[in-house]
């Protein structure tokens, strides 16, 4: 589905992607790990179109999509849920929701809403609530909840678990995992390196910048080297 060749990307005259390569295949889950800094974040702001690429490609079903804004990406099926969650907190939880569909018909969006209030209950039941009185995991919920309004085929979630108590995290990669089973394709960017890679088909560790390691989410989980230095193991 998602091909990304010898990306490069800088902040001024920091190079922070320096020839990243990856591919992410249909129908899976696809992990990004590794430490503070090493570049995930930004390469996922690559992906969605916000930041700048300064060299590399990136294919999306074999279409080079590397010069395109980030709305004709929306339209083509990405759709990102960032770091922070960086919900809309004045407006409502369902507002929130709704501005994920803003490309889409009103049926859909409808349909859209339903699907979300199914898979994050709690949403529904605050839907006209301000999203800033949601705890930290009822606002990823809804973070994911709006990416997911505008019927992605690939999802970019950056860091989901960030913050949130050992039960949330469960709950939130569970969820994750029932995307899978419906049919939508992830890209999970995690500090959390073991249980990403525990629900990944496949995995990568970047590092400053560069892909150090990869393989099935199975074998680098199992890996002696990125246990010792990403599991603490």
């Amino acid at each position: 589905m998602l091909e990304v060749q010898e990306l490069q990307s800088a902040y001024g005259r920091i190079l922070a992607l320096k020839g990243v390569s990856l591919r992410v295949e249909t129908g899976e889950i696809t992990a990004l790990v590794g430490g503070n800094g090493a570049g995930k974040t930004t390469l996922l702001r690559c992906l969605s179109g916000v930041q700048s690429v300064s060299a590399g490609r990136v294919k999306f079903h074999g279409e080079d999509i590397t010069a395109w804004p980030p709305h004709r990406r929306v339209a083509a099926g990405i759709a990102q849920s960032p770091e922070g969650r960086q919900v809309f907190g004045p407006l409502s939880v369902e507002d929130n929701l709704r501005l994920g569909a803003f490309r889409r018909a009103r049926v859909e969006t409808e349909e859209s809403l339903e699907r979300a209030f199914e898979m994050f209950p709690i949403l529904k039941e605050k839907r006209a609530l301000a999203a800033a009185g949601l705890s930290g995991g009822q606002q990823q919920m809804l973070a994911i909840g709006r990416a997911l309004m505008s019927r992605p085929r690939l999802l970019l979630l950056d860091e989901p678990s960030m913050g949130l108590a050992p039960v949330l995290v469960e709950q939130i990669l569970d969820a994750v995992v029932a995307l899978k089973r419906d049919g939508v394709t992830v890209l999970l960017v995690e500090q959390n390196a073991s249980a990403a890679l525990a629900i990944a088909d496949r995995g990568y560790v970047i590092e400053t910048g560069r892909i150090a390691h990869h393989g099935s989410g199975v074998a680098l989980l199992h890996d002696p080297a990125v246990r010792a230095a990403y599991l603490g193991l």
